[in-house]
């Protein structure tokens, strides 16, 4: 479904991130993992060996416009097209508003919303140049029921599906689509890490009777990317099972 297509996916190096890098290159996409430290990319790439010279690791600083741009240079010297942006690099919370800094709240802006725009903006330059391409931004099911505490979360996923919505429109006329997946509770090494009781509660209050796997949520993200989406931009799509919080 993404023969020769090149796409970058933050936050790439585990969890959802992996899973879509993995599906991307089953689908013959050449892929690029961006990750927070080169200790971390390098140990995804040993396991992505398998798959050659198909692809390739970077980490620069996603709030960083300089830095972004030269890594996604590299990434068309190398490969010869961006044809793919997932934003998937993210950071929680949970901590309760009265003891919520503004520190802790601006650094998951930081990374779950600033490093969206800059590394949108990079992406697009490229992609406008070379006739259009796909954006695609990791929402989450909060973004539309909130959370107990850690409001820093949610707030910051709300922010990514306006301004998922917002590039849609403005970068229609370039033919990039900008689209975003809204996981709910997904098998992740959090989830895997919680007791098995724990697990099956959460389980039982989603209607369709189980956590998600990352497969689940790669799944949509391979269709949003692919030509088969074509008509699709601006949309923001739920893979939760129906579940709320």
């Amino acid at each position: 479904m993404l023969k020769n297509k090149t796409a970058v996916v933050t936050g790439g190096t585990r969890g959802i991130g992996f899973a879509i890098v993995k599906t991307y290159l089953d689908n013959g996409a050449n892929v690029v993992v961006a990750g927070s430290r080169q200790e971390t990319v390098d140990k995804a790439l040993a396991r992505l060996a398998e798959y050659g010279g198909r692809v390739m690791g970077i980490c620069p600083d996603l709030c960083d416009p300089e830095a972004v741009g030269a890594a996604f240079a590299s990434v068309k010297e190398k490969f010869g097209s961006l044809d793919i942006l997932v934003n998937n690099a993210g950071v929680s919370s949970r901590t309760s508003l009265y003891d919520y800094t503004v520190d802790e709240f601006s650094k998951i802006m930081d990374l779950n919303v600033t490093a969206v725009f800059v590394c949108a903006q990079a992406a697009a330059r490229i992609m406008k140049e070379q006739g259009g391409g796909v954006i695609l931004n990791t929402s989450s099911m909060v973004s539309r029921y909130g959370q107990p505490a850690g409001c820093g979360y949610p707030t910051s996923k709300f922010a990514v599906n306006g301004l998922t919505t917002s590039l849609a429109r403005e970068l229609a006329k370039d033919q990039i689509r900008v689209n975003a997946v809204a996981p709910g509770v997904t098998a992740t090494d959090m989830v895997a890490a919680l007791p098995k009781e724990m697990v099956d509660r959460i389980s039982a209050g989603i209607p369709l009777g189980r956590v998600g796997q990352p497969e689940d949520v790669a799944n949509a993200f391979l269709y949003l990317a692919s030509d088969q989406a074509s008509y699709v931009t601006g949309a923001v799509i739920n893979v939760d099972g129906a579940a709320m919080t």
